[in-house]
């Protein structure tokens, strides 16, 4: 039997509708199957339908390029692409996936962009501890998808919502224009 602690039910009993007992919110259960695309292939997650999308790539899929940072979808390193745009996955609920694409780094690795934007940060040296690079890489795939030549004020409104806490944003920029560059060649 599920208890509802004693601080919730005295809540619910001042209500009019004390009658109705709904479950706590520690409640973990989940009645619902969410289906969704990760990196092509079809998913489908029993979670609780609130969990951050990024709990579920990286515990449930074991897809670690997307980042941990600050959990409130400000420093980007949990970047990820749903439906081709950019997205915080730790701001990101399970519920709105539903039927969507998630791609993430991984599998952009393996795209043109992916690999010319590999090879411009390498270059460029353009990772200093790397943890927010799978982010910035991210958005700017997703930048250069729609957009072989950015004006820097393009690049600059992708990364937005990217922070690099080492001050690595001179060579990030550098890099995304070489990458333009080599695309548009």
């Amino acid at each position: 039997m599920l208890r509802t602690p004693a601080a919730t039910l005295h809540r619910l009993e001042s209500r009019p509708h004390a009658n109705v007992i709904l479950a706590p919110p520690f409640f973990s259960g989940s009645f619902f199957v969410i289906s969704f695309i990760v990196n092509g292939a079809p998913h489908a997650s029993d979670a609780a339908p609130d969990t951050p999308l990024l709990y579920i790539l990286r515990n449930d899929l074991e897809l670690k390029a997307a980042k941990f940072g600050c959990g409130l979808g400000q420093c980007g390193a949990c970047t990820v692409l749903i439906d081709g745009l950019a997205q915080r996955s730790c701001d990101v609920p399970l519920w709105s996936v539903e039927g969507k694409g998630v791609t993430t780094l991984e599998s952009i690795a393996a795209t043109d962009v992916g690999a010319a934007l590999q090879r411009a940060f390498v270059t460029e040296q353009a990772a200093q501890c790397g943890y927010c690079i799978p982010g910035v890489i991210t958005a700017a795939a997703a930048l250069l998808e729609g957009t072989r030549q950015p004006s820097d004020a393009q690049i600059h409104e992708a990364l937005a919502h990217s922070l690099c806490r080492c001050g690595s944003h001179v060579r990030i920029l550098r890099a995304i224009r070489r990458a333009a560059r080599e695309l548009a060649a």
